[in-house]
């Protein structure tokens, strides 16, 4: 071994590349459409949460702009999809939606008037 190569030991954890992520990845047409629909939802929730500020360390990452865009796309995903995807799974998007559209509204320094909040224009207005 040369002293330019790097030594790996039992702490450090292994380099990964995308070939070994082509080895987890899953083919898009093995997905259904359910899952992949819910799957961006939840990603869209989960930002939009981040956003208004309900992380751990929710200042440092507050983004009033940012969560209304969140909140009106996840809002759009909800509504268009919730005859497609089933009361099961669109009732939970819908509930956690409900929740970010609150929440932007208390982190709000000037809330918007009833029905002019993100996403209100698909959901109707949140109280």
């Amino acid at each position: 071994m040369s002293p330019e190569t790097p030594v790996e030991d039992s702490t450090t954890p292994a380099r990964r590349t995308w070939a070994d992520a082509g080895e987890e990845t899953r083919d898009l047409s093995d997905v259904t459409s359910v899952e992949l629909i819910t799957t961006v939802g939840v990603h869209l929730l989960s930002a939009a949460a981040l956003r208004c500020g309900l992380a751990e360390d929710g200042d440092e990452h507050q983004d009033l702009d940012e969560a209304r865009t969140l909140i009106t796309a996840l809002a759009g995903l909800v509504t268009a999809a919730a005859p497609e995807i089933g009361d099961t799974h669109a009732r939970a998007l819908r509930d956690g939606l409900r929740s970010v559209q609150l929440a932007f509204r208390e982190a709000s320094v000037f809330p918007d008037a009833p029905g002019e909040g993100p996403g209100e224009k698909y959901t109707g207005a949140v109280s």
